[in-house]
């Protein structure tokens, strides 16, 4: 069975996304809300589970799994992204329209993924 171009697309957006959160910690870590424990430990959980998550996309038997994990994923790092959004410090000055609009992205990442959970 050959797999969709785009699914190749996805698969190396969070392979490369997975892979800055060792690169460049110090970003993912500021994001990351304060009532949460162990943030170093966090990150590179999040970004381990983004590469791993991103290399089993493209492998037929386990697309299905990956992209429910992708989904599970997207929802465990959505606090991050609205505490992004509230917090001055944690927005790196970016505008708060971008922000905002950054919010529901997470939908569509979700329903880009959910379309591989058929598999």
């Amino acid at each position: 069975m050959s797999l969709p171009w785009h699914l190749y697309i996805m698969a190396l957006l969070y392979i490369m996304a997975g892979l800055n959160h060792f690169r460049i910690p110090r970003t993912y870590l500021k994001i990351i809300p304060p009532y949460l424990p162990n943030p170093k430990l966090l990150n590179q959980l999040s970004g381990a589970a983004e590469v791993i998550l991103g290399l089993l996309l493209v492998l037929p038997n386990m697309t299905n799994y990956a992209a429910w994990g992708i989904i599970i994923l997207l929802l465990a790092v959505f606090p991050a992204n609205l505490f992004m959004f509230q917090n001055q410090k944690a927005s790196f000055g970016i505008p708060k329209w971008i922000l905002l609009l950054r919010l529901p992205l997470q939908i569509i990442l979700i329903g880009w993924a959910y379309q591989y959970t058929f598999n």
